[in-house]
């Protein structure tokens, strides 16, 4: 029994997945068409940028930072001399 529950509902989820779609495609064509994917399109690309150059400043922070791990954990393994 719980596996028609289970269909329906998915069914249900499906079919408003649908008609979201089909109101997003027709706002889309209202306010603009090919003008608001260009700005929309533009506006992502800008974004990626800013994600690329940030990624890439914290790869160069980790890095220094493991280096800086490995200095104090090498200065503290090697063995001080006993009299």
């Amino acid at each position: 029994m719980h596996g028609g529950e289970k269909e329906g509902r998915t069914m249900i989820k499906f079919i408003m997945g649908v008609i979201v779609g089909i109101l997003l495609f027709f706002f889309l064509l209202y306010f603009g068409g090919g003008k608001a994917v260009k700005k929309v399109g533009e506006g992502l690309t800008d974004t990626g940028k800013k994600m690329e150059a940030l990624e890439e400043m914290v790869r160069k922070e980790k890095e220094e930072i493991g280096k800086g791990i490995e200095k104090k954990f090498r200065k503290e393994e090697t063995p001080k001399k006993s009299q």
